[in-house]
């Protein structure tokens, strides 16, 4: 688990320093206090993700896929997204959508049907139910919760604070939320060296914007949930 340690490590650097060069270049107040939750929040996050680096058990060995870590990881930031200071409406976990919801339901709709239609295009075959009933739950819930949900709050609240200067709903925290989930598809560390995909990056940070907005749009996380499975889990049926 060493070069996991040091993947999130990395992670935590950078963001870390891209919210204290925004917060210089914009001149906004940093507030340390929360970006230091933020940052927090990665590591725990990670280490929920990762079983506690393996001290966990897997209660799934059958499975070609990450249910356990998934699983403790939903109930674990399910628990911070409750306490004092984060809230569990303020955190998207709602089902309530927010007035001038329906552009972003617009958008939904039309993109999947899109990536309905490229699963269809690109079919060969479907695969096995384990891995159609994961793609369709863990990734979006799971993700969501922490990226659109607890770590997105308190990267809002390091950055903004009272000043809500945002671009479509999008603030500094969305956007260093978005380069978090890039990194976390795209930078690891693989024979003493970080490894940097450039293409997953772009694939993953740049669609995770749409999410942020639609996280913004309809004050939920029901509907990037919904995205998010929907782009995983189209192609798992074909």
């Amino acid at each position: 688990m060493q070069d996991a340690l040091i993947e999130i490590t990395i992670h935590i650097a950078v963001v870390a320093a891209l919210a204290i060069a925004v917060a210089a270049a914009a001149r906004i107040r940093l507030r340390a206090g929360w970006l230091v939750v933020a940052l927090a929040l990665m590591l725990l996050r990670d280490a929920m993700v990762l079983r506690g680096y393996g001290l966990v058990p897997d209660l799934f060995p059958g499975s070609d896929w990450n249910w356990t870590g998934k699983l403790l990881a939903t109930a674990g930031l399910l628990v911070v997204a409750a306490m004092p200071g984060f809230g569990l409406r303020r955190c998207g976990v709602t089902l309530r959508q927010a007035p001038g919801s329906r552009p972003a339901w617009i958008v939904f709709a039309v993109l999947g049907v899109a990536i309905f239609a490229l699963a269809f295009h690109y079919r060969d075959g479907s695969d096995g139910l384990d891995t159609i009933l994961f793609q369709w739950t863990m990734p979006g819930v799971e993700e969501e919760l922490f990226y659109r949900g607890v770590l997105l709050l308190a990267l809002n609240e390091a950055l903004d604070g009272g000043n809500r200067r945002r671009f479509a709903g999008i603030g500094w925290g969305g956007v260093l939320a978005s380069v978090a989930f890039g990194l976390g598809h795209a930078l690891y560390w693989r024979d003493g060296a970080p490894s940097l995909d450039a293409m997953a990056f772009a694939m993953t940070g740049g669609p995770a914007l749409l999410l942020v907005w639609f996280r913004a749009r309809t004050g939920s996380l029901v509907l990037p949930v919904l995205a998010h499975n929907v782009a995983n889990g189209a192609f798992t049926l074909f």
